[in-house]
Order: C-alpha cells, then sequence, then structure tokens
C-alpha cells in the first residue's frame, strides 16, 4: 500500500475533507516503501525494510489550529482521526502569524524525481551491491564500513479551499569509509541518485580503498593557510553539517531582516541585491533538473519552481514563509529542496594537475557554528587528506581543524570545477586559496 496511486490518495483525501466541520481543514497522504543494509569489518551487520502510509489532518477554527495523524484508513479511524485535530484546534492558543490556507496552486512536472528501478529494489539486490563492497575490501585486505539505503513513496495533500497536490519520488543513498588494518590510512566515499540504474557500489568502494591505502603513514604539516582543493563530499554532506548547507540554509529574508544573519544590515533590513560572493558563484534551484529532481511543491502547499539565489556572486532571492513575505511585500518563495552550483569542466584530477603546492581534503566532518553572523564554522578534516606538489599528490598529511567560513571562502576562489551530485544537489569541486587550518588532529 505504501505507493498509491493520484487517485487512490486523493479519494482518501476527499473522504477525511467530508468530514470535517472546521472553518479549514488540509490533509496529507505521505507513503514510502524501501529498506536499508548496514555493514561492518566487512559483514553485513543489520538490513531492515520500511513499508508505511501515514495521514496528517490539520484543522483550523479561525486563527486556532491542530493537527492529529494516523496510518489506518478505515471511515471510523479517518473520522476519529479529523475530530482529533479539530479537538486540539479549539483548544490552541490563536496563531499571531496565522495565514489562511492556499487556493488552487499549479506545479510543475519533474518525472524523474521517481524511478521505477528505485521502486524495485530488493533486498537481494541490497545484498548483491554491499557484497561487491565488501569483496574489494577482503581482496585489498582493507576493513569496510558502509550504508545503503533506499526509498520510493508519493506525496499527496487535499485541502478545503481547491489545493489539490501529488507527486511521486525515489531516492538511494550510499556511504563507505575503508580503513587499513593498522588504523593508519581511511578513505570514504559518497552518492546519491534518484534512479538506482545509476548506481554502481563497487566503483564507488574502489575510490574509498584506493584513498586509505595512499593515507597512511601520514606527514604533519604545519597549521596555517593553505590553498585546499575541497572535494563535493567535503562540500556538502548527507548526515551532518556543511559550509555549502550553512550558506544555503542562510538565505532566510526572516532571520536577515531581524539581525541573525551576515545578510543582516545594521539598523534594519537586509543585504538582498549586494555582491558578497566571487562573480563566478552561481547557485539555483530547480526541482526539475533531471540530475537532482525533486518534489514540486513545499510542506505549505507552495509551488517549488526553477530559482536563482546567488547570481555572478550577487544575493538575488530569500526565502521566507508566507506570513513573512506577505508582511514585508517581498517575493513569496519557499526554501528550496536541493539546489545547484554552476562550475566548469574540470574534474578534482584536473585540479590537482593545476596547483603548484596546496591540500587535497575529501570529506569534513563534526562541523559546528562559531559565529551565525559571519557563518564562521569549526570543524576537521578527515578519511584522506593529502600535500600536492606540482600537480600531483606527493604524500599524506594529518588531519587538520580549521576554521573557515564559506562567505570568505567564495571569495577566495581559485577555480570551479565539474559539479557532480552530492546529498541531493549539485557540487563542484572547490580550489580555494588561504583556507584556514588551526591546528593538528590524531583522527584518520
Amino acid at each position: 500500500m505504501a505507493i498509491l496511486s493520484k487517485d487512490e490518495s486523493q479519494a482518501i483525501l476527499k473522504k477525511v475533507l467530508s468530514f470535517s466541520t472546521a472553518d479549514e481543514c488540509e490533509a496529507t497522504l505521505t507513503g514510502s516503501t524501501g529498506g536499508n543494509v548496514r555493514s561492518a569489518r566487512n559483514s553485513i551487520s543489520t538490513s531492515g525494510g520500511v513499508d508505511n502510509v501515514s495521514l496528517a489532518v490539520e484543522a483550523r477554527f479561525g486563527k486556532r489550529s491542530g493537527v492529529a495523524t494516523c496510518n489506518e484508513f478505515d471511515d471510523a479511524t479517518l473520522r476519529r482521526c479529523v475530530q482529533r485535530a479539530e479537538e486540539i484546534a479549539r483548544l490552541a492558543p490563536e496563531s499571531p502569524e496565522y495565514m489562511p490556507l492556499l487556493g488552487p496552486q499549479k506545479y510543475l512536472e519533474s518525472p524523474q524525481a521517481f524511478a521505477k528501478s528505485t521502486a524495485d529494489i530488493t533486498p537481494a539486490y541490497r545484498a548483491q551491491q554491499v557484497g561487491a563492497s565488501m569483496k574489494i575490501c577482503d581482496e585489498k585486505k582493507l576493513t569496510s564500513a558502509a550504508f545503503l539505503n533506499d526509498s520510493a513513496g508519493f506525496v499527496a495533500k487535499r485541502n478545503n479551499k481547491g489545493l489539490e497536490a501529488y507527486q511521486q519520488r525515489s531516492g538511494l543513498e550510499f556511504s563507505i569509509t575503508v580503513r587499513t588494518p593498522d588504523g593508519t590510512g581511511s578513505g570514504y566515499a559518497t552518492a546519491d541518485y534518484n534512479d538506482a540504474s545509476k548506481f554502481d557500489a563497487a566503483r564507488l568502494t574502489q575510490i574509498a580503498a584506493d584513498k586509505a591505502s595512499g593515507s597512511r603513514n601520514a606527514k604533519a604539516l604545519e597549521p596555517g593557510k593553505y590553498t585546499v582543493i575541497l572535494e563535493p563530499a567535503a562540500l556538502v554532506a548527507n548526515t551532518d553539517a556543511s559550509l555549502m548547507q550553512a550558506l544555503m540554509g542562510a538565505l532566510d529574508a526572516r532571520n536577515a531582516d531581524e539581525g541573525r544573519s551576515f545578510l543582516s544590515k545594521k539598523g534594519g533590513g537586509n543585504r538582498k541585491g549586494e555582491k558578497l560572493f566571487d562573480e563566478r558563484v552561481t547557485i539555483y534551484s530547480d526541482p526539475t533538473n533531471p540530475e537532482v529532481a525533486d518534489l514540486t511543491f513545499s510542506g505549505d502547499g507552495r509551488p517549488q519552481q526553477k530559482v536563482t539565489w546567488i547570481e555572478k556572486g550577487v544575493v538575488k532571492n530569500l526565502y521566507a514563509t508566507r506570513y513573512w513575505a506577505q508582511k514585508n511585500n517581498i517575493p513569496d518563495l519557499p526554501r528550496p529542496g536541493g539546489w545547484i552550483m554552476e562550475g566548469g569542466t574540470q574534474s578534482t584530477a584536473d585540479l590537482i594537475k593545476g596547483t603548484q603546492r596546496g591540500i587535497l581534503v575529501t570529506r569534513l566532518w563534526y562541523i559546528r557554528p562559531v559565529d551565525p553572523q559571519t557563518l564562521l564554522y569549526t570543524g576537521l578534516t578527515r578519511d584522506g587528506t593529502f600535500y600536492i606538489e606540482n600537480g600531483k599528490i606527493k604524500h599524506p598529511v594529518k588531519n587538520f581543524r580549521f576554521n573557515e567560513s564559506p562567505i570568505i571562502m567564495l571569495n577566495n576562489l581559485e577555480a570551479i570545477g565539474k559539479p557532480v551530485r552530492v546529498g541531493g544537489n549539485l557540487v563542484p569541486p572547490l580550489k580555494i586559496r588561504d583556507f584556514t587550518f588551526t591546528s593538528l588532529s590524531d583522527a584518520v
């Protein structure tokens, strides 16, 4: 039952709305089916599956609202779910930022957000992919830990103001860490796709294995400012904070207007329209892009469209809630899902060839904010950090702690490579001068 068709899901939502006596009522139905495999020490340690459909009902009386959920769909359960949402709404305080529910909307089509190849994944497929990965590490006498997760599902929405939305989507994520037997070398690789036919665990494992083997017996370099090449996985993480995610998360109009952001102006207002980055920096979102296809509507039902956030270094748009957009008479733009940073044609290997002296960073982790108004962050390198000399990797180096801001980073650009998909985004490798390393770390 996890992937209902548009007709099936809307039939349930129509019934839900028919049970409502509220001034406004909106129902959202979500479903997913999928599974995961986790491995450690070259053995599968856990596996699991997900198959669920759930309903959320929001009822409103004036400016009061309440939400109730259920995952059974007989008439009695649906009716009780609606009644419970209405009971909560009557008890809730009025919202000072109330906005009426949206009426009918027009949404873009994004068919490549869903792939049958991903929806058809079986436990045997997961075992085969992870098995091929573990075999490489066994043959090279390396140790690996990996996680493969896939899902396919749908989101359907309907309210009593005429809004109706439905879309299917799918996704697969894989990450692997490979270590040498003595624990002195470590490598990492990650990838994600809408379409599982593009996935090859063995290829990614080979990348991580080569980095692990090549990072043994790392030498210490003095902390300081270095030219660095940050691989896409170092710029965007699937499960932790990251420098580029911090930047995109800061493009919030309200935080800027209320003085809590690097985009805030002294005395009020924000810095939209100012050139704050290198002119080569252009970032936009597009839910219909085939490489990072995504939902074409946000959680509150607003359409997701192609939006340019930064163009040639200039901040062009900020996202906002409907309340804040209306209050300040600014564009009503929801926060994007995935985003795309324009780049060039060079691979990471090409960037290395063009570097006289520098450091290659595979991954950053344990990233934490230091100063939100300058977007200063600290964290550590890990899983393969290498010294570059005369266009070649000369030797591995011990890991560093860094203190850096993506604002400064994107003003110190030396080169931008070809974007690749990481974490649902298209991200290029970046060559950056004067990246600040503050101390050494013994972690690998």
